[in-house]
């Protein structure tokens, strides 16, 4: 799964007055962490080496990014530093909820390969909604786009940067996910964990595009400074 995981995200500006970008970041934050793991060889993954396999890369150890109990962790420090710096236990909550969609998510489109504690023979769990492509691409396509109509309800552009800049934003998200679906295999694994670097790109986009666009949140923060 890629574009589904920034649904929570897209979706929770409608609850949560904070940056796009990091609603971004909190939902990304366990496959941002992933690729940095996998350069610095803490986990492992191998190129599928069965022809036209449905799911070219098999996640063999990733038990610091992705394992559940690493995930509710992650969640529980993203969460809390968000409340150090802002005091606002509300947006601390629902930001920790966004990382921990992510490994929701993750459990019902992978194989069995999610490791549920650190050990190396920890229980593995996954749903295998890959193993249904076409299913799976249709579910991700339709819950995308009810999260870009939560968060075009929540919002609207100041400029023409969150106008044609948001536009673009999505046009990127849809064409690397296209990318993702008709590629072929993957070659190497360092390529794969530096290209996923580049995830980095649309949290920087995220937090440029929403502060050229006012959310409901403004709106009734304005509405209620006229009434005092």
């Amino acid at each position: 799964m890629f574009i589904g995981h920034y649904v929570a995200g897209l979706a929770a500006k409608r609850v949560a007055p904070v940056s796009l970008g990091l609603l971004f970041l909190a939902v990304q934050f366990l496959d941002l962490l992933w690729p940095t793991f996998l350069l610095l060889n803490i986990e492992q993954a191998t190129i599928n080496p069965q022809p036209n396999a449905t799911v070219p890369l098999l996640f063999t150890y990733y038990p610091y990014s992705h394992s559940l109990v690493k995930a509710i962790v992650w969640s529980l420090l993203f969460g809390v530093i968000y409340w150090f710096f802002k005091r606002n236990t509300r947006n601390a909550i629902i930001l920790g909820l966004c990382v921990f969609s992510h490994w929701i998510l993750d459990l019902i489109v992978h194989l069995p390969d999610l490791p549920l504690s650190l050990g190396n023979n920890a229980p593995k769990a996954g749903l295998q909604l890959w193993n249904y492509p076409v299913v799976e691409n249709i579910v991700e396509g339709a819950i995308f786009i009810i999260g870009l109509l939560l968060y075009l309800r929540s919002t609207k552009a100041k400029n023409k940067v969150g106008l044609y800049g948001f536009w673009g934003l999505v046009l990127l998200l849809i064409l690397v996910h296209l990318a993702n679906i008709f590629s072929p295999p993957p070659t190497s694994i360092n390529a794969i964990a530096w290209g996923a670097q580049g995830m980095w790109l649309f949290v920087l986009l995220a937090f440029w595009v929403d502060k050229n666009r006012t959310s409901e949140w403004k709106a009734i923060e304005q509405q209620s400074l006229y009434a005092s």
